[in-house]
C-alpha cells in the first residue's frame, strides 16, 4: 500500500468522465488499498480514483460510525429530499462551500470482490456518495454551488473538526 499524491484543481484529470472498470483484478485491489491509505493520510472521508490521477470509476468512503466502503462503477439509482450542507474537497484544499445534497440516496455498484451491491444511505454517507460519484463524472462540488459567494476560505484546523458537517470528501 502507498500514499499517493492527491491531484488539485484545476488538474484536467478531475474534469474527465472516468472509465468503467471491466475486470476486478489485483490491480484494482491495489488501487483500492492505495486510495484508502491516501484518504486516511489526508484526513478525508472519501476519495475517488481521479483524485489520484487514475480515471477509473472507483471510490472509497470512510465516514464516522459507518463501515468503510469501496465501490467500483457506482451509480446513483435513487435520490430523495434535499438538504443544505457545508462541503469541502481534498482536491480543493483550503475552501468550503454550501450546496444542496440529497437527504438519502440509493447507489448500486460492485464491491472490492466484484459482487453487485446496493447501498441505501442518509445524511453524511449519502453526501459522501454523491460527492465521490460526482468526481468520477468529472464534476467538482464547486460546480454545484449556487454562487461563488457560497465558497469560503478556511483554516486547516476547521476541516479537521470531529463533527460530520464540513468534512473534506
Amino acid at each position: 500500500m502507498a500514499v499517493v499524491p492527491i491531484r488539485i484543481a484545476p488538474d484536467p484529470v478531475l474534469r474527465q468522465r472516468s472509465k468503467r472498470v471491466r475486470i476486478v483484478d489485483t490491480s484494482i485491489h491495489t488501487l483500492i488499498k492505495d486510495m484508502i491509505e491516501t484518504m486516511h493520510d489526508a484526513l478525508g472521508v472519501g476519495l475517488a480514483a481521479p483524485q489520484i490521477g487514475i480515471p477509473l470509476r472507483v471510490i472509497v468512503i470512510a465516514v464516522p460510525e459507518e463501515e468503510e466502503i469501496a465501490l467500483i462503477n457506482p451509480e446513483i439509482v435513487r435520490r430523495r429530499g434535499e438538504r443544505r450542507v457545508d462541503e469541502g474537497c481534498l482536491s480543493v484544499p483550503g475552501y468550503m462551500g454550501q450546496l444542496e445534497r440529497s437527504e438519502s440516496v440509493t447507489v448500486k455498484g460492485r464491491d472490492r470482490n466484484g459482487k453487485e451491491i446496493r447501498i441505501k444511505a442518509v445524511e453524511m454517507l449519502a453526501q459522501a456518495l454523491e460527492h465521490e460519484i460526482d468526481h468520477i463524472n468529472g464534476v467538482l462540488y464547486l460546480d454545484r454551488l449556487d454562487s461563488m459567494d457560497d465558497l469560503r476560505k478556511v483554516e486547516p484546523k476547521e476541516t479537521e473538526e470531529p463533527e460530520d458537517a464540513g468534512k473534506e470528501l
